[in-house]
């Protein structure tokens, strides 16, 4: 009975959790309430302060259930054997993108923290694990581009930090407008043509 028991309640906090990423997603974050989440989820709104103390850890419970593209994409220039420091660039770019596109969840998630989130006072520790995976991921693009400078697939000239920076500038922006239109462009062509295309000029 006590097995069944801890079941239903991750089974509960679960129905939550999802519930919340479509009302946060067709509402934004600001003009929903912890009773319009009990509602979309078919529980009392008791049953939402079993699980969570306030909208804010709803939330980064919410955040929590994905890895953010940026956050995967750091993993691959650590896998980078075999290739030239050209190639891994343009592979660590691609990644987020990809990541996007094939997950469904993540996609959701991404566009509810990027277009339907007011980042208020009590949510710093949230927005602050955004500029932290940004700051690793924009570090490790750096790391690449001197890879590439090392193996002679990069120009040497070209400022590593500086380099990366416009290149997650780049990314950013395509995943920021196709999570926000996503009927506008085929993010992953689109993308790989821009990438490309960027990464040809620090050739």
């Amino acid at each position: 009975m006590v097995r069944r028991t801890k079941a239903e309640a991750q089974e509960t906090r679960l129905l939550i959790l999802d519930a919340a990423e479509r009302i946060f997603q067709e509402q934004g974050v600001a003009r929903t309430s912890l009773q319009d989440v009990a509602a979309a989820a078919g529980v009392t709104r008791g049953a939402i302060y079993w699980h969570f103390k306030d909208k804010v850890e709803l939330f980064s419970a919410m955040m929590d259930r994905v890895v953010l593209p940026c956050e995967s994409a750091v993993n691959l220039a650590r896998d980078a054997e075999g290739r030239t420091g050209r190639q891994a660039l343009i592979a660590m770019a691609l990644a987020p993108l990809e990541l996007l596109v094939t997950n469904e969840q993540l996609r959701r998630v991404f566009h509810i923290a990027m277009h339907r989130t007011e980042y208020t006072q009590d949510m710093v520790t949230i927005s602050q694990r955004h500029v932290d995976s940004v700051a690793g991921f924009r570090e490790q693009l750096a790391t690449v581009v001197r890879m590439g400078q090392a193996d002679g697939s990069l120009r040497a000239t070209v400022d590593p930090a500086a380099a990366a920076m416009g290149l997650f500038a780049l990314i950013d922006g395509l995943m920021h407008h196709w999570t926000l239109t996503p009927d506008g462009f085929d993010l992953a062509t689109v993308g790989r043509q821009a990438i490309e295309a960027y990464v040809a000029g620090l050739s």
